[in-house]
């Protein structure tokens, strides 16, 4: 798939409006009752941009990204700044924010992932593209050294343990992080009105998540 490793500008997606989505049937029954079917396994975000567009040189910025994408063809990486850490966007990640897996004594790759909610229907996100530098892994409740211990595949979330540090079977294998969601824009064309402003303004910037 055509990705491109750059984020958007986060001065301008801090004034983002979006979040996630899901598709949900619901069929009304003759008795009242309802059945409802979800349609996709996971949620997938979407944005819009254009509201936080308050400058000139913030125009001048989202259209010579949107020009290098060439529109909708080429994703990039986009700051949720509502959801953007293992944790709570308040709290430093540490290594023991969310549990990846458990250990078998054999595998030595694991997903980069975080669960939403708890004991009734939690759901596990896949986490694609961490931040470099961020990354924490502990094995057991040790932390262990990203980068010799174990390797992390920036872009894909994938860490893999050395042959000698593979986690023992029943161990808990845990991590830290933050990250950025993989998106596009979702159009081919930018509407740029300056009428009436003395700043530039995109009325819609939007973009969607991709699937990696």
């Amino acid at each position: 798939m055509s990705f491109h490793e750059i984020r958007f500008p986060t001065a301008i997606s801090r004034g983002a409006t979006g979040g996630p989505e899901r598709r949900t049937d619901v069929v009304a029954l003759g008795s009242g009752h309802e059945e409802r079917n979800s349609r996709w396994a996971d949620s997938r975000r979407s944005y819009n941009a254009g509201y936080g567009v308050k400058t000139l040189d913030d125009l001048h910025a989202v259209i010579a990204f949107f020009e290098e994408r060439r529109g909708r063809l080429y994703g990039f990486r986009w700051k949720d700044h509502a959801d953007f850490r293992s944790g709570p966007p308040s709290a430093t990640p540490t290594a023991f924010d969310q549990l990846l897996d458990v250990g078998d004594g054999e595998t030595a790759a694991f997903q980069l992932v975080k669960r939403y909610g708890a004991s009734h229907a939690p759901w596990s996100r896949r986490i694609a593209k961490p931040v470099t530098g961020s990354v924490l892994v502990a094995v057991d409740g040790t932390p262990v050294a990203v980068g010799t211990d174990v390797a992390l595949d920036q872009d894909t979330g994938i860490i893999t343990f050395a042959p000698e540090h593979i986690p023992a079977d029943g161990v808990v294998i845990t991590a830290g992080f933050e990250f950025d969601v993989p998106v596009r824009f979702d159009t081919d064309k930018l509407e740029v009105s300056l009428q009436g402003f003395s700043h530039g303004a995109i009325p819609s910037i939007p973009i969607v998540e991709i699937r990696l």
